[in-house]
């Protein structure tokens, strides 16, 4: 049995390495991809979207997002991380495609009433596409199968930040929205940093991604050059995290995560913007802007030897069907 899934997503090194992922593994129809500002500019995100579906012959929609957070000024595209148009030293070429016609926010909208209760939506960036699809139809709370994020520190596992000390970069770019997804009744799980970083794509896992996965793997392979060095040189790791595709894996297959219950908040402004706070606990206070929300899933643990596995096997098998 597959799992519908529309991909929203700020293309972006690791962004690409999860829409591989989704493309190829067979328990995953991906429906759609949405892209969001974050990585690259939304022009470059969208770019980059439509080149992957040309270059991989995919038959998923794409549909063209949000260019700014809703509140906060716009921190910019993190080029130190992604390169100058998301995707490091490779250059994606015009695609001859077009994006569907609808925003974002729209097309997640209409596919989700088209039909209820069968897409479960996979978010890799900032949370803006999503905010806009329940502001514009609250209803959705009740259509969509489920909503994983990747996003967001919890403090499990020491892990905090990766662009402040307590935000991770897709809450942080636009952390109002993620309080409102978050904070919306529908069901939701949070794959972030604590089990992200968990994992790595090691400098010879990609080699033998590279030599064993034909043309996907070349490609990956070539996509996490300028990542790799960023890695290198910023905290001296020969590869890098799993961020974006462990999302993709839980989906394919939640026993590989251990979860954590509870209402989660994001903090929207001050030296802690962007900061995930989950209450976890039973305890009553006299001032609690948590109890009244819906309590959600958080990633607390992960077999990050099963994930690389995953990873590596789909991709290997998937070229073998293509060529």
């Amino acid at each position: 049995m597959t799992t519908k899934i529309i991909l929203d997503t700020d293309p972006g090194i690791d962004d690409a390495m999860a829409i591989l992922f989704a493309e190829a593994h067979p328990a995953i129809e991906l429906v759609g991809i949405t892209t969001v500002f974050g990585n690259a500019t939304i022009a470059d995100g969208t770019r980059n979207a439509l080149w992957l579906k040309e270059t991989f012959a995919m038959q998923a929609d794409v549909a063209k997002g949000a260019a700014a957070p809703l509140v906060r000024p716009p921190v910019g595209p993190t080029t130190v991380v992604h390169g100058a148009h998301g995707f490091g030293d490779v250059e994606a070429g015009e695609p001859s495609l077009s994006a569907d016609p609808r925003p974002a926010w729209q097309y997640i909208v209409e596919q989700l009433k088209a039909a209820p209760g069968e897409i479960t939506l996979v978010t890799i960036g900032p949370l803006t596409n999503l905010a806009l699809a329940l502001e514009k139809a609250p209803e959705i709370v009740s259509l969509v199968k489920q909503v994983v994020v990747m996003g967001g520190a919890f403090g499990v596992n020491g892990h905090r930040g990766n662009v402040t000390p307590y935000a991770e970069a897709n809450i942080h770019d636009d952390p109002e929205a993620a309080d409102r997804v978050f904070t919306a009744d529908w069901p939701l799980v949070i794959i972030g940093l604590d089990v992200t970083q968990q994992s790595m794509f090691s400098g010879a896992y990609l080699d033998a991604l590279r030599d064993e996965a034909g043309v996907p793997g070349r490609f990956i392979w070539d996509v996490s050059r300028f990542y790799l060095r960023f890695y290198s040189d910023r905290i001296g790791m020969d590869g890098c995290h799993v961020h974006d595709p462990s999302a993709i894996a839980y989906v394919i297959n939640p026993a590989l995560f251990t979860l954590r219950r509870g209402p989660v908040r994001v903090i929207t402004s001050g030296p802690a913007i962007g900061h995930t706070l989950q209450k976890f606990d039973e305890r009553r206070h006299p001032h609690d802007d948590w109890a009244r929300f819906r309590a959600q899933d958080v990633g607390v643990a992960v077999d990050a030897n099963a994930l690389l596995a995953l990873y590596r096997r789909t991709l290997i098998d998937w070229s073998k069907q293509r060529d």
